[in-house]
This record gives structure tokens, sequence and C-alpha cells, in this order.
């Protein structure tokens, strides 16, 4: 619900500017100012900040009130647009699997997967390998080969044949979920999933997976015991089964002689966070009614952790995040405070949103351009600050974006100084960060960043090795940039530049795209909604247009966006494809040539 309409948003900011900016000693960046900010959201209190956390919370708060102080105004109710993220996937208590009437043990003999939906089955136990159909030039392995499994329930091995070598052609094949989601079209009722020794020794249960959405039928992990157990009326067992298919590379399937019945349960659960939107409305009567959007995440990764992000994932400590990004939030608002204390440095509006949600896919700023207040049409430009606290000895300042509107390359080398920065284009507008969700919605963007580093996602990311000083020369040109932004004439041109197709972190890329950049929010059920169309990528060619559902591939199904990228991974470059789309309601068949 929009709180503030336009002008009860100007009249609010005249009176909060008139009494924050007796409060504003000094508009000017320093670094004593940037420290207090960084040292505070990296703090050891904030515990990493993940997203939905007391931490998240504290810094959301924080920030509007540094905000607030200096004459920015709620453009939400409170300065918070709110909404809600998967914190956890559980095992529910109403899991079973009974096998000779006997009731097995969750999470000694048997665990539901994070992609297992909740239903019952009952039915003959299949055994089919390595669950592959794999029919390429260079590779075929049919384990489904003359094997009816329609309503059975389908025994396979985790892993590949060759899990001991670093690269392996069946590298693409080897996951769990496409597993499950290949005996689903197969017409299995039911998936169980074993480790052979080679590919986990200890045969230990992993803890379900955020991140991972229901594939539509039951999918258990069991254990070798379990396993040979089942496999005891033929006289196999999983580890003679894995060494063979591992030695022979040729597949192997029967039916174990054994049935079994069970059902899954798996909890998932969500927790509140929110976007900080804040504004200062322009001092132009019509240039105030478009838009600067200045943005920075605010998230980190908490107490790190498996699943979490973190490049030491085995290590449960406090991950601070001081690079990652509270230097991005430290240096938004110093510039916020420097904007407001000038008024004449912004003709247009400016927006100053801290986005949740960063690290766990760009959900805060898919949340916010997909439900914003502003008609995202009269934004002039989207500048993202990510990680700029880190300036190295060679002063090099990286800068995405720059081919996304004509003028903006030629800006950031006239506003800059080349003997206090060097700068390094990109012309692409799609990056790892907020910035990608706006140019999805054709708005100029600039990522600015001053790289990674080792300290990147672990607990070494402190405000102590922050360099200050370099932020103050970033925060300098970024000001002159964000001014020229806010008082140029005639409002930018968008412009394509490169695609708009995003890769899920910690997903492998498929040698087949679309050309599309898919809603990874997962905020339409039963189909994969396609956010942005690259022109003259396949998808556009065949037809397709922003914001067609996706619903099935050649014939099956797509309901979400792992669904899709095991789709995609099945096909050949050349291969022409039937795809269905509810486009308004309505279902559409599009003939696409990949």
């Amino acid at each position: 619900m929009r709180i503030f309409r336009k002008f009860g948003i100007v009249l609010l900011s005249l009176i909060a500017f008139a009494f924050a900016k007796e409060k504003i000693k000094s508009p000017e960046i320093t670094v004593d100012e940037l420290k207090k900010h960084v040292s505070y959201l990296a703090s050891d209190d904030l515990k990493g900040r993940r997203t939905g956390t007391e931490g998240d919370s504290l810094a959301a708060e924080y920030i509007r009130g540094e905000l607030t102080k200096v004459g920015f105004v709620p453009l939400y109710e409170k300065g918070f647009q709110r909404f809600r993220v998967t914190d956890k996937i559980i095992p529910g208590p109403a899991n079973s699997l009974i096998l000779n009437r006997a009731s097995l043990k969750l999470d000694a003999d048997f665990a539901p997967f994070a992609f297992s939906n909740n239903n019952s089955f009952s039915g003959e136990v299949i055994f089919a390998g390595y669950g592959f159909d794999i029919n390429e030039d260079s590779l075929k392995w049919k384990d489904y080969e003359g094997l009816d499994v329609k309503g059975k329930i389908v025994m396979i091995l985790r892993g590949d044949p060759e899990i001991e070598k670093t690269m392996s052609i069946f590298m693409k094949y080897s996951k769990d979920r496409d597993k499950v989601l290949q005996a689903k079209d197969m017409g299995a009722a039911a998936v169980l999933l074993v480790s052979g020794k080679s590919f986990d020794p200890e045969d230990k249960f992993e803890p379900l997976a955020k991140g991972d959405q229901s594939v539509g039928i039951p999918a258990f992990r069991i254990s070798r015991k379990i396993a040979d157990s089942m496999l005891e009326p033929k006289k196999r067992s999983i580890e003679d089964l894995e060494k063979k298919l591992n030695e022979q590379h040729r597949p192997e399937s029967f039916s174990t002689g054994t049935s079994i019945s069970g059902h899954s349960d798996v909890i998932q659960t969500t927790v509140s966070t929110r976007n900080v939107v804040m504004l200062l409305p322009g001092s132009d009567k019509v240039l105030k009614n478009q838009y600067v959007v200045l943005g920075a995440h605010f998230d980190h990764l908490g107490m790190g952790g498996a699943g979490s992000g973190s490049r030491i994932p085995d290590t449960v400590a406090v991950h601070h995040g001081a690079d990652d990004n509270a230097s991005g939030v430290a240096m938004m608002l110093e510039l916020a405070e420097k904007l407001a204390a000038n008024p004449t440095s912004h003709k247009r509006s400016i927006a100053v949103v801290s986005f949740s949600g960063e690290e766990m896919g760009l959900l805060g700023s898919k949340r916010f351009v997909d439900n914003s207040e502003i008609d995202l049409n009269t934004v002039n430009a989207m500048v993202n600050l990510d990680m700029v606290g880190r300036l190295n000895e060679n002063s090099m300042l990286q800068v995405g974006g720059v081919g996304t509107a004509e003028p903006l390359k030629r800006m950031l080398s006239i506003a800059n100084d080349t003997t206090i920065l060097k700068l390094s284009f990109s012309e692409q507008g799609y990056g790892p960060s907020d910035h990608a969700a706006f140019y999805g919605k054709n708005v100029p963007v600039l990522f600015v960043s001053s790289g990674a580093h080792l300290d990147y996602h672990t607990p070494a990311d402190t405000w102590d090795k922050i360099n200050y000083g370099g932020m103050i020369k970033i925060a300098d040109l970024s000001y002159r940039v964000i001014s020229e932004l806010a008082n140029m004439d005639s409002k930018l041109v968008f412009k394509e530049a490169g695609p708009k197709e995003v890769v899920s972190r910690g997903m492998r890329r498929k040698g087949v795209t679309l050309g599309i950049m898919p809603d990874f929010a997962g905020n339409v059920k039963n189909g994969l909604r396609a956010d942005a169309i690259s022109p003259g990528r396949p998808a556009a060619i065949g037809g397709m247009k922003k914001g067609d559902i996706i619903t099935s591939i050649n014939g099956k199904p797509v309901n979400n966006i792992q669904d899709y990228m095991f789709r995609m991974g099945q096909l050949k470059h050349g291969e022409t494809i039937n795809v269905e789309v509810l486009r308004d309601g309505k279902k559409e068949v599009l003939l696409i040539q990949l």
C-alpha cells in the first residue's frame, strides 16, 4: 500500500529537510563517517546480517534512521518494503518408509530431499542404475531401456561412474534432482537415491538445502544398509553394483522383487525481511517526476556454514561482510547525506534503496522492480554500489553497465581524474548484483565495485581491512556522476548491452540457452516466467515475449527454475523444440530453434 502520494512526499521532505539541514554539520564524506557505518554493520552484534535474522532487521533500521536524519522520507510504509523469503526446509512429522512391514527410522535409514513432493506412495522397487537416459553422439547410456517403471518406485545410485574424475562427461547428468525428474518423466511414482561407497564412503545424510523446488513426486535418500535389504531377494548389494557399473560403463537395471510404501513430508519455513526505500524529491518542478536510483544491498551470509555461500562452509562463525556489502551501504548513506545537503545537486528525485536478499539470489531487488511504487519508465538510471571497500594499490575501479545508455562511458571518463582512479569498464548490463534486476526492466545501470579479494565470503572480511581513503575517492566520482544523471536535460535512452540471461549461483551453465532472464525468485507457481528476452537469441526469434510463463518444453512439464535447467540440459544446438507458454492467461505453443 502506498502511504505517501507525490504531494505528501514533497511536503514531508521539505519539513524533514528543514530540520535535517541543521544536523548536517558537514556534507563532505570523511573516513570517520564511513568507518562508523561499516564498523557497525560488520560488527559481531549483527552476526553477519543474514536475510531474515535479527542482524538483518537491525541493519535495515539503522539505514532508515541515517537516511531520515538527513531529510529523506519514506516511499513505502515507514520506509520499508516488506517481503518473505525461504528460511529453511525441514523434514515434517509425517515422513514414513515401510519395508517388510517394519517402519524405518527417519534420518538414520531414510530422509526426504528438499525437492521431494509431499505425497504417499507404494509399489515395487526397480533398480535403475545411475538413472541416466543419455543419447549424445559421444555418449549413450540408457538405464531405462526395456524397463517399465510406470507407477513403481525407482532406486538410483547417486553420482556417476566417473566420480573420481574432476571433470567428466557424465558430470552434467549427475545431479540428484535431475535424476528424479528423469525418473518422473519415465512414469515413476517415487524415487529412492542411495550413495555407493565410492561416492560417499561414510554414507552420511546431508541437511536439506534451500532453493530446491518440488520435483512433483516423493524422493528419499536411503542408506546403503536399507538399499541392500531391498536388494536381498536378488542377492545383490549396492557396493557390488556400483563397482560393476563403474568398471564396465554399461547399464544394469532390474526389478528387486521388493515392495515398499511411504509418505513424504517436507516443510518449507519462511521469514520476513525488507528493503529500505527512501526518497529525496528533486528541485525541478518537471524533472522531479523522474528518478535516479542509488542502491546497495545490506544482507550477508550470517554465521556461514553449509549452503550459506561461504567459501569455507565447514566454518561456522560471523561472516562480517565489511566489504560485501557494508562498504556499499556506508558509501550510499554518505552520498545521500551529501545530496541532501546540496539541493542543486538533483533536479530529479533521488530514490535510495538498500536491498536485502541479494546473497540469496537478488531477491530484494527483484521484489523492488516487480512491485515498485516508482514507474520504472521514469528512472533515468540505477547506480549500484557493491564491494567498494578494497581499492587496491593500482587504484583500479570496476564500472559495469556503461553500454546500457550511450553517454554513460563518456560521462564517467569526463568526470574521472585519472591521477586518482583508473577505470575498468564493462559494457554489459548484467552482473552478479542487484543492478541486474533493473537491467532486466530496461533501466540503464552502473555497477561500481573495487573488486573481489581473498577475504570474500569468509569471516575475514572485517571492518579494519577496508580502504576508507579509497572509498572517499570512489564516492567523489560517484557523486559527480549521480549529480549529472540527476540534472541532465534529457532522459537517457536504454540500450541493450549483452544478454539479460542470468545463471544462478551454484548452477552449472548448460551448453544450450533460450536467451531469457528467468524469474529466479519463483513468483509464479507451476511454470517459469521469462522476465526479459534477449533480442536476436532463440526465444526472441521464436516469438517468446517478456512475461510469458513457460509451462513445458517438448511436452515435458516445467514447474520451476530447476525443471527448466534440467530440460535445457537435455537439448542440443540446432535442435527445434516446442515450448508451451501462458500469455495473458492463454496457452501458446512456440517453435524455437536453438
